[in-house]
């Protein structure tokens, strides 16, 4: 389904292999994203595949599936090409997806 681009969240930061900091127009938050195990030492790849495919401004759509110590668990998918991130990762890759059932 189709998000407007005035409603979507916007890529500030990569902070790791799988935690992103998002904000939309007033706030900004740390966003994990869910569903994803990337191991220890694929953390340095999967964290610099992550900055190329979510520059800083890049536009994406968040599905909350809950938080974690402040940190908001949610499906991850680019608004320009509706590519869900977890399953981009995972067909680099660059991690599992231990769930993959839709939210």
């Amino acid at each position: 389904m189709p998000v407007a681009a005035v409603a979507a969240a916007e890529v500030l930061q990569v902070r790791g292999p799988g935690l992103l900091q998002v904000g939309d127009r007033n706030r900004s938050m740390p966003v994990a994203i869910s569903c994803l195990d990337v191991e220890a030492e694929a953390a340095p790849e999967a964290t610099e595949w992550l900055r190329q495919e979510l520059p800083r401004g890049t536009r994406v759509n968040l599905r909350p599936r809950g938080s974690s110590d402040g940190v908001l668990l949610a499906d991850v998918t680019r608004l320009d090409d509706g590519s869900d991130m977890a399953e981009a990762m995972e067909l680099a890759g660059l991690a599992r997806r231990p769930c993959t059932e839709p939210a």
